[in-house]
């Protein structure tokens, strides 16, 4: 994977996810089921994308150029 997909990918899983999280936080206090889902979808994306900025730094510095 190319350093500036994985670097895109990184960034829309950590806001995407984040912002789920907090979404399922609002919807808890109608549906608390649904809202649970929604937070665990955002927290399993956001955690994902926190796993990418390790992966990312762990390339070797040729790959980090291009």
């Amino acid at each position: 994977m190319n350093t500036r997909k994985l670097e895109t990918w990184t960034w829309v899983l950590i806001y995407g996810g984040l912002l789920l999280l907090c979404l399922g936080v609002f919807v808890a206090r109608r549906e608390e089921a649904l809202g649970q889902g929604i937070m665990l979808g955002g927290a399993a994306g956001a955690a994902v994308g926190f796993v990418l900025i390790y992966v990312r730094s762990r390339m070797p510095s040729s790959e980090k150029q291009g």
